[in-house]
């Protein structure tokens, strides 16, 4: 499905209060940051070489969001790889294709940056959200782990 009114662009300064808000749907159970705490981590996910955080306009709103990490290597020839991490949409704006363009814009946005491969972990089961990742191109080949911390 095309997305109805999307534009996309990486996130500035202003974007932080529709971010949280975005990301306020993805895990409505984090507890709210300190606006202050906010504003430091967001500056320093703007300054991070490499970090970009995407985000799908509907006219003034922001609907949808991914971040995408370009991580410098030393393998394959030195080519960097991606991470695409907090994929969200707006409740209000879901099944319009906000999540998928902004996936291809990240993945397009990878190539560009000569990476070799973008990965992706999802913590959901739910069938429709794992097809909706392989509609995006990604294929479920390697075995993925992680360490929370306790």
């Amino acid at each position: 499905m095309a997305p109805s009114l999307v534009s996309i662009r990486a996130a500035q300064a202003g974007d932080l209060p529709g971010l949280l808000a975005l990301y306020g749907e993805l895990n409505p159970d984090d507890q709210t940051l300190d606006a202050e705490v906010a504003a430091d981590r967001f500056a320093a996910i703007l300054a991070q070489p490499g970090m970009s955080v995407f985000i799908g306009f509907a006219d003034e709103i922001a609907a949808a969001s991914v971040t995408s990490v370009v991580v410098p290597n030393l393998t394959r020839g030195g080519a960097p790889y991606a991470l695409i991490e907090n994929v969200v949409t707006a409740a209000s704006f879901r099944k319009r294709g906000f999540a998928g363009a902004l996936i291809r814009h990240a993945v397009s946005e990878a190539w560009a940056a000569g990476c070799y491969k973008v990965m992706l972990l999802t913590g959901s089961k739910d069938p429709a959200t794992l097809r909706f990742y392989e509609n995006c191109g990604f294929r479920q080949d390697k075995t993925g782990y992680q360490i929370r911390r306790p």
